[in-house]
């Protein structure tokens, strides 16, 4: 727990490893920047879909994995600029209602891929309000360990598509850069399914 003014944040590598500690079953899609470097960091594995590029898209590509494996776990980590870019995605989302997508906004309420200006969420914006307006079932704020470790046992059972936003500290771990070329990760991720 980080604590800046009045506010307090969990760490962010912290918490995204906690999330991917156990991840069988799982397929993974991390948002662009700072998202992916945590993804990545928490560990390399094929079943790792890194967004580079295409700002606004994780959701969406989340969705599609969703559809075409449902046998599998979905988990989506991103930012809250790149779902405040793809904020439409959440009314398809919502409307579809995949039961096996989670999707994970690391809110830090600021646009860290250019410069840290304050970002929607500073100034209010709710994702989670948005997204449980949007239709989705479960939509939850994680702000402390405590609903930290709800959102874990949840994960643990996912029963139908859950929308958590974690708000993070500002703070900047070094990067973890995986492969960035978009063939080669597409490549990989598919064999991993099985797929040429």
């Amino acid at each position: 727990m980080v604590e800046l003014g009045e506010k307090e944040f969990l760490d962010r590598r912290e918490v995204v490893e906690s999330l991917l500690a156990e991840r069988e079953n799982c397929l993974v899609v991390s948002g662009l920047g700072s998202p992916t470097y945590d993804v990545h960091a928490a560990g390399d594995r094929d079943e790792n879909f890194y967004l580079w590029g295409g700002m606004g898209g994780a959701s969406m590509i989340g969705l599609g994995l969703a559809i075409a494996q449902p046998q599998k776990t979905i988990i989506v980590i991103t930012g809250d600029g790149e779902q405040l870019m793809g904020i439409g995605s959440l009314s398809t989302i919502g409307i579809l209602k995949p039961k096996n997508l989670l999707i994970i906004v690391l809110d830090n309420e600021h646009f860290g891929e250019t410069g840290m200006q304050k970002s929607h969420t500073f100034h209010a914006v709710d994702l989670a309000r948005i997204a449980s307006a949007s239709g989705c079932p479960k939509s939850i704020l994680v702000s402390d360990e405590t609903s930290l470790v709800e959102l874990l046992e949840i994960k643990k059972t996912l029963s139908c598509f859950t929308f958590a936003v974690i708000k993070v500290s500002q703070s900047t771990a070094p990067r973890s850069l995986p492969m960035v070329e978009g063939v080669k990760i597409q490549k990989r991720f598919r064999r991993s399914l099985g797929l040429k």
